[in-house]
């Protein structure tokens, strides 16, 4: 598929250029990160921010504006802002009475969003957030903070904005956001695949005559997979569910919004909406509102969803309150008369992996044969092997995680890696073991997005943090180091072994690692690796607990884990480093 783009590792920056060179009389954007700032706010209030993966236009970005959001965290595509891009966003439109977020609910954004919140209490601003999870069949209704956040999105936000702007506090501005939520409901439906810039195939295939039912925001397969139906007969089975999930009875109210995912026409939007207005006319359901447009969508995805939010006297008064952006306006077109301002704009942005930046680098070590422990230039060159062994193997990840997630593994662990390559090739000095674990871990944190950013960053991070500087590093540190790591790894993203995550293979080799005290640092490795090994095997047994393949339940069974497969990826790097087999 022909993209209309230059580099793909440029999209998300030349996107972000060229959105806010289109709307600087509203916009501008954040000097350090991704983050798009309302211009004119309203002052003293709680600030909203919103955010997500980008992709998705004009949901995130193209939701700031007038009696909406303050600001939007933009990630790369389909990859959660990293926590700094969170933090800096809404550092930058606090006003002094808190910030709220409200994102979709997904593994990355709330591990990400979770930690810019931590970022920002440490300053001394409040925080809350509101994750939406209106999609009825992504989870059952006992497991409700499970199921995704797609197009009902549209409607959270417009009432957080309204709240935020009629002064509320950032509790009754939550409360009345949570209250938002919570009436919202939404299936949707796939009808073509979606790819993403610079991929050579879609994220999955759907033969002539089928259509994916449960379709997710980022492109990933439905639930169900059911033979190509008329427009009337899909709507009802879709409204159904829809009602079967919903508090609604005759006389209710409702808002209704028909979501195109990127390639489908109003011209169909608007068929689908003629079946869901007789159901609703049967049912005795009053429509206050309708939507029929593209607000939330996955490139370009075919299929459409529909959402229902129920009104009370309170969320119809703040639903009917004016806002603007150039996407979506309600009541009084506000922000026509904004001033223009000529606004110089930010440099080109670093892209998330830069395919010019592959040459692997000159390794060296202490000693030719076996290493029987790491001085802190083994340790350097042993994470620059490891930088350079996952940049190679991206198209790897990237077709392990295209199975059952997104296809964004790949690409974001190798420009998580070529991060960690550019800062420790600076660190040429340093002296301490940890203190190289711990720039190494930062270094993805803060730059990768998405789920893997803030756990794959624990990785390093977690382990080394608060250690006494050390020199050199036995195979006591390192089993020491892994254990908090994969304590702090469980403890943060909450999975177990058996969930089918990274944690599958890194506990089985953290536990071959305490199982061999006292053997040599190769020999600890080479267990830990065959056990990481197998946990990776085992994944292919596994339902998905977490992340994209979460929604797909025993479909995701067979396939393998990417997290998991890159945590094996890395132990085996460390084994051939220390063995001096390196590849």
């Amino acid at each position: 598929m022909r993209k209309i783009i230059n580099s793909p590792d440029n999209v998300v920056s030349e996107m972000m250029e060229g959105y806010i060179s289109a709307y600087g009389r509203y916009y501008e954007k954040h000097p350090k990160v991704n983050g798009v700032i309302l211009k004119q706010r309203r002052k003293d209030k709680v600030a909203l921010v919103i955010g997500g993966g980008s992709g998705h236009e004009p949901m995130f970005s193209g939701f700031v504006g007038k009696g909406l959001a303050d600001a939007a965290a933009c990630g790369n595509i389909f990859a959660s802002p990293d926590p700094n891009t969170v933090y800096e966003t809404a550092k930058a439109v606090d006003q002094g009475r808190g910030v709220i977020f409200v994102y979709g609910c997904y593994a990355g954004d709330n591990l990400n969003f979770d930690m810019g919140e931590e970022f920002l209490n440490e300053d001394g601003i409040a925080t809350t957030h509101v994750r939406v999870w209106d999609d009825v069949v992504s989870a059952p209704k006992e497991r409700i903070e499970d199921r995704r956040g797609i197009a009902g999105d549209v409607f959270v936000v417009k009432i957080a904005g309204a709240a935020c702007d009629a002064g509320l506090s950032l509790e009754e501005v939550t409360r009345v956001t949570e209250k938002a939520r919570n009436n919202t409901k939404t299936i949707g439906v796939a009808t073509a695949p979606a790819q993403l810039p610079g991929i050579d195939k879609p994220i999955f295939e759907l033969p002539d005559g089928e259509i994916e039912y449960g379709m997710g925001l980022h492109g990933e397969r439905g639930v169900l997979r059911t033979a190509w139906q008329d427009a009337d007969v899909l709507v009802e089975k879709m409204y159904a569910q829809i009602m079967e999930d919903a508090d609604l009875t005759a006389g209710d109210e409702v808002c209704v919004l028909v979501n195109g995912l990127g390639s489908t026409t109003i011209t169909e939007l608007a068929i689908a909406y003629r079946k869901v207005k007789k159901l609703l006319d049967k049912d005795g359901i009053k429509v206050h509102d309708t939507d029929l447009n593209s607000f939330c969508t996955s490139q370009e995805m075919g299929g459409f969803s529909i959402t229902l939010f129920k009104l009370d006297e309170e969320l119809k008064e703040y639903y009917d309150m004016p806002c603007y952006c150039p996407f979506y306006a309600k009541g009084e077109l506000t922000g026509a008369g904004l001033s223009e301002q000529e606004e110089d704009m930010p440099a080109d942005e670093e892209p998330e992996f830069d395919e010019k930046d592959t040459k692997s680098a000159k390794i060296t070590r202490s000693k030719e044969g076996v290493l029987t422990e790491l001085n802190a230039a083994d340790v350097r060159n042993m994470l620059i092997y490891i930088a350079d062994k996952i940049i190679a193997k991206k198209p790897y990840l990237t077709e392990i995680d295209s199975a059952i997630g997104d296809g964004d593994h790949g690409i974001g662990m190798a420009g998580g890696m070529q991060k960690v390559k550019r800062k420790l090739l600076e660190m040429k000095a340093e002296e301490n073991v940890y203190a190289l674990f711990e720039a190494a871990g930062k270094a993805m944190l803060l730059s990768m997005g998405g789920a893997s950013g803030v756990i794959f960053g624990s990785l390093y991070l977690a382990g080394a943090k608060g250690m006494e500087p050390k020199s050199v590093l036995t195979a006591e540190d390192v089993s020491e180091m892994e254990k908090k790591s994969l304590e702090a790894i469980k403890a943060r993203g909450k999975a177990e072994p058996g969930d089918k995550t990274m944690v599958d293979a890194l506990a089985p080799a953290v536990e071959a690692m305490e199982q061999g005290s006292g053997i040599s640092l190769l020999e600890m490795l080479k267990a830990a690796e065959a056990a990481a090994a197998q946990g990776v095997e085992d994944t292919k047994k596994y339902q998905a607990k977490f992340g994209r393949a979460k929604s797909l339940m025993e479909r995701a069974i067979g396939y393998q884990d990417a997290g998991a497969t890159s945590v094996w990826l890395i132990l085996q790097g460390m084994r051939e480093f220390v063995e001096g087999s390196k590849e």
